[in-house]
C-alpha cells in the first residue's frame, strides 16, 4: 500500500493539469468582452503611434458613424447564430429596404408610413427565410443565400440598377439631423445594441435562443417551440437590416442597389470575435457590438494607412478563418 501512493499522487497531479487547462479555458471565453475591450484599446494606441490623424475626432466620429449600420445587423447576426442558424441575407436586405424607402418617398408617401411599409417588408422576407428552414428544413446557408440574390435582384430590377437620389429633405434628419448633439442614427444603433443585450442576459424568452442553439432536440422535448423561436430570430435579423438599411438611405441621401455588398462577411466576423458560435448555444449582442468595432477599427486604420480598401475583403476573411479555428481550438480543448 506505501508503495502505491506515489503513483496515486502523480495521478491526481496528472488530472489536475488538464482540469487546470480547462478552467483557463473557461475564464477565456467568460471575460471575451473584457479581452475584446483590451484588443481594441492595444489597436487604437498602436494605431495613433502609426499615424497623428487616427485619434482626432474626426476620424473617430467618421468611424462610429460609418459601423452604425453594420452594428444594428449584427445584433440581428448574434441572435440568429445563438440559435444555431445564420443569415447571409442580411446585406441584400439592407440594400433592399434602402432603394423601397427612396422609391416611396419620390412618389409622395409620407416619411412614417414609408418607415412602416419598408419595416414591414423585412419582417415578411425574414418570415419567409424562416418557414423555409423550420417547415420545409432546408439548409440555413442555402435559404439565406437564395435570399442574399432575391433581395439584391429585386432592389436592382426596381431601380434598373440606378441609385435612387432626390430624396424629400425631412429625411434626412436621421442620419445627418442631431439630437442632443448626437445623430439619431447612434441613438438609435445605441438602443438596440443595449436593448438586445439586457434581452439576451435577462428575458425568458431569448433565453430560450440559447436552449434552442444549444440542444435543438432537448428544447424541443422541454416544451419550447423551436420553429417558433428560430422564426423568430430570422424575423428579428430581417428587421433590423431593415432598419440598417433606412439609416443608411438617410444618411447618404440615396438608395443604393449595391450598398452592403459582403456586409454578411464582416457582420459573421464581428459575431464571432464577440464570442458567437458557429454551433450555436453562445454568444452575446456586447460582444457582437465589441467584435464591429474592433472590424471598423481594422477597415479605417487601412484607409488611413493607404492600403487600397479592396484588401479589406481578405483581411476580413483571414480574420474570420483565424478567429474561428482559435475559437474552435478552445473549445474542443474545453470539452
Amino acid at each position: 500500500m506505501l508503495g502505491r501512493r506515489p503513483v496515486a499522487v502523480e495521478s491526481s497531479e496528472a488530472r489536475a493539469k488538464p482540469l487546470a487547462a480547462v478552467g483557463l479555458v473557461q475564464r477565456i471565453l467568460g471575460f471575451r468582452e473584457l479581452l475584446l475591450i483590451g484588443v481594441i484599446v492595444l489597436a487604437a494606441l498602436l494605431m495613433s503611434r502609426l499615424t497623428p490623424y487616427f485619434l482626432t475626432w474626426g476620424n473617430i466620429e467618421s468611424v462610429i458613424i460609418g459601423m452604425a449600420p453594420t452594428a444594428i445587423i449584427v445584433v440581428g447576426m448574434t441572435v440568429v447564430l445563438v440559435s444555431g442558424g445564420l443569415d447571409l441575407s442580411v446585406g441584400s436586405v439592407m440594400a433592399l429596404s434602402g432603394t423601397v424607402v427612396g422609391l416611396l418617398l419620390l412618389r409622395g408617401v409620407p416619411i412614417w408610413l414609408s418607415v412602416l411599409l419598408v419595416l414591414a417588408t423585412g419582417a415578411v422576407v425574414g418570415f419567409i427565410n424562416g418557414v423555409v428552414i423550420t417547415k420545409l428544413r432546408v439548409n440555413p446557408l442555402i435559404t439565406t443565400l437564395g435570399m442574399l440574390t432575391i433581395a439584391r435582384g429585386i432592389a436592382m430590377v426596381i431601380t434598373q440598377g440606378f441609385t435612387v437620389t432626390g430624396l424629400p429633405a425631412p429625411f434626412a434628419y436621421l442620419g445627418q439631423g442631431s439630437l442632443l448633439g448626437v445623430p439619431p442614427m447612434l441613438w438609435v444603433m445605441a438602443l438596440i445594441v443595449a436593448a438586445g443585450d439586457v434581452a439576451m442576459r435577462s428575458t425568458r424568452y431569448m433565453r430560450q435562443v440559447y436552449y434552442v442553439g444549444g440542444n435543438e432536440r432537448a428544447a424541443l422535448l422541454s416544451g419550447i417551440k423551436v420553429d417558433r423561436v428560430k422564426t423568430a430570430t430570422y424575423v428579428l435579423s430581417a428587421l433590423l437590416s431593415t432598419v440598417a438599411g433606412i439609416l443608411l438611405a438617410s444618411r447618404l441621401m440615396a438608395g443604393t442597389p449595391t450598398a452592403g455588398v459582403g456586409l454578411e462577411l464582416t457582420a459573421i466576423a464581428a459575431a464571432v470575435i464577440g464570442g458567437a458560435s458557429l454551433m450555436g448555444g453562445e454568444g452575446t449582442v456586447l460582444g457582437g457590438f465589441l467584435g464591429t468595432v474592433f472590424m471598423s477599427l481594422i477597415g479605417n486604420a487601412m484607409i488611413i494607412l493607404g492600403i487600397s480598401i479592396y484588401w479589406q475583403g481578405i483581411v476580413s476573411g483571414v480574420i474570420l478563418i483565424l478567429v474561428v479555428s482559435l475559437d474552435m481550438l478552445l473549445r474542443a480543448r474545453y470539452r
